[in-house]
């Protein structure tokens, strides 16, 4: 017995002190930052959906260090208004503003770019970061599949919707925050109000379809549009995907062995700040290098087939 005592001994301390290093690398990352690349954004105005917590929080922070006027796009306003606060912790700089915004509403999107084509005098970057993974099925208001509707139809009229600011404030950018594990989805053109097979996956590769159609149609335009995949990290995102009762086990070795937020978000950062030049329509990784887009992807048809199918399901021209 009194070995296996040394030996739980032995674990509680190494499992301490990795502790430790992981919450002073968070705190120190925090506080000072990460991104090299890019310069000062000040004059330069930003959208994040979904920023009040994870990925979306973390870049509203390293936007804000460059003096960027971000604004945080999301559902709850407690949570918006809270993410400001605790922003402005670490940083002074940047000019954060709360705007309401539910994906799973069209409704909700039409007033959200009424409000911003009304009061905003430009856009420069538009970063569609909001996202929900393994959603139980419901239908939202529009009858539409939730994930679908988060993922996609709902980033899908808010973009274009904001296009004619984007235009107008141009050189300016677009990024969609996406997942490697698209590559196993697979979009059904007729169904989007039943259950998905693959909620996630599948929801992710019908983004990626609309990230490629896009840059496409923008290729002569000034607008570049930049698709991104962070890589596993600690967020909420897949609090749908762990049954609740086995948090106080799942919750602990993701924060030991996953990249925290601030550390997910570079190269999102990256792609909003740094000089990338003519580059358009490209696939990035974690750390903001370019990878080559997976062979689902690459199907010219299906984009223009859901461009289609998703202009009709969101009434895009409908105010």
């Amino acid at each position: 017995m009194s070995v296996w005592k040394y030996v739980t001994a032995g674990c509680v301390v190494a499992l301490s002190i990795m502790a430790m290093r992981k919450l002073s690398k968070v705190y120190q990352v925090y506080k000072r930052g990460m991104a090299l690349c890019g310069g000062e954004l000040k004059g330069k105005t930003a959208i994040i959906t979904g920023a009040n917590c994870g990925i979306g929080r973390a870049t509203a922070l390293e936007l804000a260090k460059r003096q960027a006027r971000v604004i945080l796009a999301c559902r709850s306003e407690e949570k918006g208004k809270a993410a400001i606060s605790d922003i402005k912790r670490f940083t002074k700089n940047g000019d954060l503003v709360y705007k309401h915004l539910d994906l799973e509403s069209l409704k909700s999107v039409r007033e959200f770019c009424s409000d911003i084509i009304e009061n905003e005098p430009q856009l420069d970057i538009l970063i569609n970061n909001a996202a929900v993974m393994n959603h139980p099925y419901v239908q939202t208001e529009d009858k539409i599949e939730i994930n679908m509707s988060v993922n996609h139809f709902g980033p899908f009229l808010l973009t274009n919707l904001l296009l004619e600011l984007l235009k107008k404030s141009s050189p300016s950018r677009i990024i969609f925050v996406s997942s490697a594990l698209h590559k196993y989805g697979t979009v059904d053109l007729e169904n989007f109000q039943n259950q998905q097979k693959k909620p996630y996956a599948d929801s992710k590769l019908a983004n990626v379809y609309f990230a490629r159609e896009l840059a496409e149609r923008l290729k002569n335009t000034e607008v570049a549009v930049h698709t991104i995949h962070p890589g596993m990290v600690n967020t909420e995102l897949s609090r749908h995907s762990v049954p609740q009762a086995l948090n106080f086990i799942v919750n602990p070795i993701k924060f030991l062995l996953l990249p925290s937020a601030i550390e997910g978000s570079q190269g999102i950062v990256h792609l909003a700040t740094a000089n990338l030049g003519k580059d358009t329509g490209k696939y990035y990784g974690k750390t903001g290098q370019e990878e080559k887009w997976p062979d689902i992807s690459a199907d010219t048809a299906v984009w223009k087939k859901l461009w289609d199918v998703s202009e009709k399901i969101t009434n895009q021209n409908s105010q």
